[in-house]
């Protein structure tokens, strides 16, 4: 495995991805006063043609859209975009905005007459509502705009999009992405990647050594000093009641919807190795998984009648979901600006940043 050119969700070729965000200068967290000001946003991913598609929730609280619709025994394959959105229930309605855009574009499930189609749109969201004012929270002319924007040349990270306000236990949370290359076996030239909105109410680094519980090998990390530990340390917990971190994994290796719900499954593995703890009653962790099936692979040989002939290609996709996962996860921390007082990875941990 190696990284892609990228390292980023757009190594997966037939995705392009936007953001639309809304942050003033001064904004403050809700406390015993109401917050103020506008932090919020949401990320659209799009695909270039329909794409095979699935999801797993494992949070308690999910906030969720289309994600019945993914279910392997039901009827329809592909979905025409993805939403990841702040404003929590309410930022649903960003979707909207998306189907709008895409149905200017012909894009959906044709229904007959022409230019009747129903786009596909799943979508998840975070819990970001007292960052800034309660009633700044993304809508459906901001679902368009993210996927008006969206592109195949460029990715933004951190405290962006539906990032804008995500809080990764008490430290700024954000989007992160990143990608892995298979360079051998089954399923070698295929690429797989993720982008996740990382907004737990667990502890995204090592209480014992402040560096991040996902990989930190080659980021130019070291431990940070003593006083700065205590401190961070000090904040205790994060303090909300919902949360959720949630994503896109996504391979252009050709896999039905049944694999896809395994590769959503294994990106699961990567949430909860850099995050602790993850899957809680005060999470709504939700992965969607897509296969754009651009990736020309070889059938592979030797699989026995008793299991579907993509089974090594699959394997392969789940360790890399993992992976790609725990990187973007750690990726997002890394990226993350603060913002309303709350403070960055490198704001909290200055000696960490030995690069």
């Amino acid at each position: 495995m190696t990284a892609g050119p990228t390292d980023s969700l757009l190594d997966v070729t037939g995705l392009r991805v936007g953001h639309w965000q809304q942050l003033d200068d001064h904004v403050t967290v809700a406390g015993e006063q109401p917050g103020t000001g506008a932090a919020t946003g949401c990320t659209v991913i799009l695909t270039d043609r329909p794409t095979v598609g699935a999801v797993d929730v494992r949070g308690g609280g999910p906030g969720t859209r289309e994600t019945d619709l993914l279910d392997p025994s039901h009827s329809v394959r592909h979905v025409d975009a993805v939403l990841l959105t702040g404003g929590s229930a309410f930022g649903l309605a960003a979707a909207d905005g998306v189907m709008r855009y895409l149905e200017e574009q012909g894009r959906g499930i044709p229904m007959g007459a022409p230019g009747a189609v129903v786009p596909i749109v799943p979508g998840a969201v975070i819990f970001d509502l007292p960052v800034g004012h309660w009633h700044t929270r993304p809508t459906a002319d901001s679902g368009y705009a993210a996927a008006a924007a969206a592109t195949d040349s460029a990715l933004p990270r951190g405290s962006v999009g539906a990032g804008t306000a995500a809080r990764a236990g008490v430290l700024k949370g954000g989007i992160g992405t990143a990608s892995i290359r298979l360079t051998d076996g089954p399923a070698a030239g295929a690429t797989v990647a993720a982008l996740v909105v990382a907004n737990p109410v667990g502890s995204v680094f090592d209480p014992r050594t402040g560096l991040p519980w996902g990989t930190t090998a080659g980021l130019g990390l070291g431990p940070p000093n003593e006083e700065e530990l205590a401190a961070a340390n000090g904040r205790g917990d994060k303090g909300t009641v919902l949360n959720t971190t949630i994503g896109v994994v996504a391979t252009d290796a050709p896999l039905s919807k049944a694999a896809c719900r395994r590769v959503a499954v294994a990106g699961h593995d990567g949430l909860a190795r850099a995050i602790r703890p993850a899957h809680s009653p005060l999470d709504g962790d939700t992965l969607f998984a897509l296969s754009t099936g651009n990736a020309e692979l070889p059938v592979p040989e030797g699989v026995p009648d008793a299991f579907p002939t993509e089974l090594p290609i699959l394997a392969a996709a789940c360790v890399a979901a993992a992976d790609a996962v725990e990187r973007a996860i750690v990726d997002a921390v890394l990226s993350a600006e603060s913002v309303a007082g709350i403070p960055s990875y490198f704001d909290t941990f200055p000696s960490a940043r030995t690069l």
